[in-house]
């Protein structure tokens, strides 16, 4: 009877230990979670080629691993940089030329990495009708109306010969460019050529000038990830830890193009990339090698490119107030 009684109580205490062991590891799981730190990050459009980094690190387990709980929105109400000047997200994305008059208004942004590394926009027409940039002369040009890019466009078109007056901005954008130059909604636009770009060579011939080929000070930064300036003064460990995941998505889309646009079409919430997987690899399989390209590393922004396009914007009236050298940009949070 003592023996049996010995082995029963050794059985409950083994027992009792297993639950507890069982337990406390439940609270060390559910502290960790707990602990990580909740991040808002605003995408400047629908999902594509230029955000596979972002979830890349999500699907990979990125930002956990640094103790972070990323969610992805898109700016349904104002632009990416205004909801995270005010806080509503801790990281946005916009782009160099886009972000000037936010760097005058004094809003608390801060670029902190580059998405790609060298400027990939540029104008497209049909195809014979701009061999150069003076082939704008008398097009109807798509725009936002955006000063600095009206400025721009006047430029490329005297700087090649052209006559700039003589050409029609028109207030309006088109959901696909090759389709509206296609059907003469328009003569010319600017695009990325990572997007409408692709599009435009697996829909038909097209010509396509990029602006840094014909004035090197339009090598600007575009786009770039941006942060809230208290969460970056407040919390610079928890921004290079995000910096570091979102480094790693870009890295692995770099070396994994066709898996990570993969990744991209699942990760879209809009289904906007439904059916669209040759266009979707084609895009990635382009601009993976342009995220790094002939950089240092992923996300390093040269001050002089920085500061240099800014320079212009202000000698050539395209903002009415000079940004001051270094002002708008860290490489500090970069790893």
């Amino acid at each position: 009877m003592k023996k049996i009684l010995a082995f029963l109580l050794a059985a409950v205490l083994v027992i009792s230990l297993a639950a507890c062991s069982k337990s406390n590891e439940a609270t060390e799981t559910t502290s960790e979670a707990q602990e990580q730190r909740k991040i808002t990050l605003c995408l400047d459009y629908t999902p594509n080629t230029n955000h596979t980094g972002i979830f890349v690190a999500q699907q990979k387990g990125y930002f956990a691993e640094e103790g972070l709980d990323v969610t992805v929105i898109q700016p349904e109400e104002g632009t990416a940089t205004e909801l995270c000047a005010s806080g509503k997200a801790e990281i946005a994305i916009d782009f160099q030329d886009y972000l000037a008059p936010s760097f005058i208004q004094g809003l608390g942004i801060t670029a902190v990495a580059a998405i790609v590394n060298h400027n990939t926009a540029g104008i497209i027409a049909r195809s014979g009708e701009l061999t150069t940039p003076q082939g704008l002369e008398g097009d109807n040009y798509a725009t936002y109306m955006a000063p600095i890019e009206l400025a721009m466009t006047n430029y490329l078109c005297k700087k090649a010969g052209g006559d700039p007056s003589s050409i029609n901005y028109i207030q309006d954008y088109p959901t696909n460019a090759a389709e509206a130059l296609q059907n003469h909604v328009f003569d010319s636009l600017c695009i990325y050529y990572a997007w409408d770009g692709i599009n435009a060579e697996m829909t038909g011939d097209f010509d396509f000038v990029y602006y840094k080929d014909y004035e090197p000070i339009f090598d600007y930064y575009s786009p770039v990830f941006i942060a809230n300036n208290d969460f970056l003064e407040n919390e610079p460990e928890t921004a290079k830890a995000l910096l570091r995941a979102l480094k790693k998505g870009y890295e692995y889309a770099i070396e994994n193009p066709e898996e990570s646009a993969e990744i991209l079409i699942q990760s879209d919430e809009t289904g906007a990339l439904n059916g669209r997987e040759e266009f979707v690899k084609k895009s990635q399989e382009w601009i993976s090698k342009q995220y790094i390209a002939d950089g240092e590393q992923w996300g390093y922004m040269d001050a002089g490119r920085w500061d240099g396009f800014y320079h212009w914007c202000y000698e050539n009236g395209a903002i009415d107030k000079e940004i001051p050298a270094g002002t708008g940009f860290s490489n500090d949070y970069l790893s």
